[in-house]
């Protein structure tokens, strides 16, 4: 049984969405005391974060940060900001997606279910290959670790199916359809600039393994990741 834990202060909300949690045969745990919210995770161990923005304290992005030093699984925000650059931000602080207050319930839970698929189900057991690698550039499918130089990053799920899916086409042009076809289950929901948010995330990835200016935008028709590691292309 997957496990959820609900990082919301409206009672009313977490009730709610604990009973359709529930009638979905998920087991969820909502936080109770906000000033220990990475503890409660760490006692929990949940394979899914649902995450208010507005939260006690410290707000969601905060927390986020917190869950990120411990942990890859997926952190879905739900939240009343509906700007643009609270979107954005949360997918920067480490989330894997936006779903903004009020929502429809079947679709968050479309989205839950698709996000614990993406983690934990076929692409999490799909490849035969643990590793891919070029040019000296490694990527770990199983740890979600890249490598390079002696250098290691961890990748969210996410960010892992980017650089799996830009590795082995290396050299060529990989479309923004493909990519979102490849990442995002239910694209219809998908903001276009959520895609460019997470390449923003993997280039900063690479650039941390000493990776510079490899990752190439081509203006209206996708992403190329060039196998030129280290140098002035």
């Amino acid at each position: 049984m997957f496990k959820i834990l609900l990082v919301e202060d409206d009672k009313q909300l977490v009730s709610l969405l604990v009973g359709h949690l529930h009638k979905f045969g998920y087991e969820a745990q909502a936080v109770t005391d906000f000033d220990k919210v990475r503890k409660q995770f760490e006692l929990f161990s949940p394979h899914l974060v649902l995450m208010d923005v507005n939260l006690p304290k410290y707000d969601g992005y905060y927390w986020c940060r917190q869950i990120r030093n411990l942990s890859t699984c997926p952190i879905l925000f739900i939240s009343a900001r509906e700007g643009k650059m609270d979107q954005v931000m949360a997918l920067e602080n480490g989330a894997d997606d936006y779903i903004t207050k009020p929502f429809d319930y079947e679709i968050a839970m479309a989205k839950i279910k698709s996000q614990l698929r993406r983690a934990y189900g076929t692409y999490a057991g799909s490849s035969n290959e643990r590793t891919v690698s070029v040019e000296g550039l490694t990527f770990d499918v199983e740890r979600l670790a890249l490598s390079w130089n002696g250098e290691t990053v961890e990748l969210s799920h996410t960010e892992a199916k980017i650089v799996d899916e830009l590795l082995k086409k290396s050299g060529m042009l990989v479309s923004r359809d493909r990519l979102l076809e490849k990442i995002w289950d239910d694209q219809a929901f998908v903001d276009d600039n959520t895609l460019n948010v997470y390449v923003n995330r993997v280039r900063k990835k690479l650039t941390q393994l000493g990776i510079h200016d490899s990752l190439q935008t081509i203006r209206g028709q996708g992403y190329r990741l060039y196998p030129n590691w280290g140098k002035a292309l």
